[in-house]
């Protein structure tokens, strides 16, 4: 690898990975830790941050000694053969349809504290976010990194401020605290790990920085660390405040720095939740329409536009999203609900992933890939029904891609033993 050919420094990488991580839930999903599991919700994300640490340190392994775009779909491959890497890669692709719809829930509990609206016109205005989406990914039109970046670093600010607020007004908001409860703990920690999906998508970078082997691991862990500090604050100011607002960094932003608290976080709530939204869509659609280039999907979606845009793709995944918005809208279900769902199958995916580190890594990290698996393993427990999702997603997919897979072998073989029939009566003749 040649550590000139890439552009990206340490503490770039890192404020790539802090873009990466925080976005729709970073004012969202403290209070439904804090709901779940009252003052036990700090330690949740304490015990989070500290367990995500080594399976960040065996992703930055795996980005640095086998760097690939398909991250790791392309890992369990190399360890355990196309049909795992496969369904890891559909994997990646089925969870959108429910992440992405929780992500546009979270991104209109925004919309609603400026503009109040609810029930079916609520509906009516979150699908209409999927035909914005449409409409701009038709064009090719993509949040730049620095937008994303420039996002980042105004959330960080507004959290370090209301931080700074908090400790000098502590005596004033002193409450007294309920006991904390393991098993709650723990149904935080598996509903926080939302906010840490994207550690691996870092790995599809590795091969952009300027030293890979020198920056990419330190990259990593810092964003990590920094992620980590900001859930635990803005945890901390809402038990501080103890608000019971619909949302409650609105009213903590309100009480700790004098009002416009629907302003400030609604526009980064929305600015984050829509730009987070906006780049997985067009990331998905671009991995579906690479699947039906390789033959894994159908071909039908593989056609792109004048923008190197794949329309057919597009319109299926943003079409899914909305047939699960309505079902879930119909149905009642909770945004908790899909979070949960949605990590299920990023667990398995993860757990995947560091079986396949303890394979390709050296013995110097096969302790921290153990260490790992065995967290993963932990974090599934914590999601307990919530695992039913992912769980059926691969008994479906293992069978039907091993199926494909010697089907395919077995017309290679017959055009094969074809081809060498026909080069035999040539012969003769």
């Amino acid at each position: 690898m040649n550590p000139t050919s890439g552009t990206i420094g340490r503490w770039q990488g890192a404020g790539l990975m802090a873009t990466t991580l925080l976005g729709t839930g970073v004012f969202i999903l403290p209070q439904m830790t804090v709901s779940m599991a009252g003052h036990g919700a700090l330690l949740a994300w304490a015990l989070l941050t500290l367990a995500i640490i080594p399976i960040t340190v065996v992703f930055a392994q795996l980005g640095a000694h086998f760097p690939h775009a398909a991250g790791p779909a392309f890992f369990v491959s190399q360890a355990f053969g196309r049909v795992l890497g496969r369904a890891v890669g559909l994997s990646f692709l089925l969870i959108v349809p429910i992440g992405a719809p929780a992500a546009i829930m979270m991104t209109f509990q925004f919309f609603q504290a400026l503009v109040p609206v609810s029930g079916w016109a609520l509906l009516g205005c979150e699908l209409a976010v999927l035909v914005l989406l449409l409409g701009l990914n038709l064009h090719g039109i993509q949040v730049s990194a620095k937008s994303q970046f420039a996002l980042t670093l105004c959330i960080v600010t507004v959290v370090v401020l209301m931080f700074g607020s908090g400790i000098s007004h502590m005596a004033q908001y002193q409450q007294p605290q309920a006991p904390v409860e393991m098993r709650s703990v723990l149904q935080a920690m598996g509903l926080a790990f939302w906010s840490f999906l994207g550690v691996e998508a870092m790995t599809h970078l590795a091969a952009d920085f300027r030293d890979p082997r020198k920056d990419f691991m330190p990259a990593m862990m810092i964003g990590t660390v920094l992620v980590g500090f900001i859930y635990l604050a803005c945890t901390w100011l809402l038990l501080l405040v103890c608000s019971d607002a619909p949302l409650a960094m609105i009213d903590a932003f309100d009480r700790l720095l004098g009002g416009h608290g629907v302003q400030v976080i609604g526009i980064l709530g929305i600015a984050g939740g829509l730009s987070t939204t906006n780049v997985y869509t067009a990331s998905v659609a671009r991995l579906l329409s690479s699947f039906s280039e390789q033959g894994i999907t159908p071909r039908w979606f593989a056609p792109r536009n004048q923008y190197q845009v794949p329309v057919r793709a597009l319109v299926l995944i943003l079409s899914l999203m909305a047939v699960v918005m309505v079902v879930n809208f119909c149905t009642n279900t909770q945004l908790d609900q899909l979070i949960s769902w949605a990590n299920g199958v990023f667990v398995v995916i993860y757990l995947l992933s560091m079986l396949a580190a303890v394979r390709l890594l050296g013995p110097r990290y096969r302790l921290w890939a153990w260490l790992s698996s065995a967290i993963c393993l932990v974090l599934g427990m914590a999601l307990g029904h919530a695992m039913i999702y992912a769980i059926l997603l691969m008994l479906v997919l293992l069978p039907l891609l091993w199926l494909q897979l010697k089907l395919r072998r077995r017309m290679a073989g017959r055009q094969g033993d074809s081809m060498l029939a026909g080069n035999k009566e040539t012969t003769a003749h």
